[in-house]
């Protein structure tokens, strides 16, 4: 059985950081893409970082672009997604994914595999 779960989100003030951390069980970690979904109140779930089951290529939404970073460690079958400069239009619940890399930067919810259960990321201006 399949079990992914995420942790980290929380509630900080614009500027501030975060780092998600999602884990995973009952698969091959290292051989799944994988990324990060968000969906705002009132909004469609969207990709926002995705990675190659190897590391070797990275995909982040423009509006993440040099604030967030992706990173996986096989061995720990972990994943994560460190939250820089957070904006108030970063509210969203986060949402870990497998994901084929591209399904992941299209944004397509429905290819998606596996899903966490959420993790809320509140930002206050």
């Amino acid at each position: 059985q399949v079990q992914v779960m995420e942790s980290g989100g929380g509630l900080v003030q614009a500027g501030g950081s975060l780092r998600l951390s999602c884990t995973a069980s009952g698969l091959t970690f290292g051989l799944w893409d994988m990324g990060w979904f968000r969906q705002a109140s009132g909004k469609e779930r969207e990709g926002v970082s995705c990675i190659m089951w190897s590391g070797a290529s990275t995909y982040y939404a423009d509006s993440v672009k040099g604030r967030f970073t992706i990173s996986r460690d096989n061995a720990e079958s972990t994943l994560y997604l460190q939250m820089n400069f957070l904006k108030p239009e970063d509210t969203a619940m986060y949402y870990c994914a497998a994901a084929s890399y591209a399904a992941c930067s299209r944004s397509s919810s429905q290819s998606v595999a596996y899903w966490g259960q959420g993790t809320q990321v509140t930002v206050t201006s």
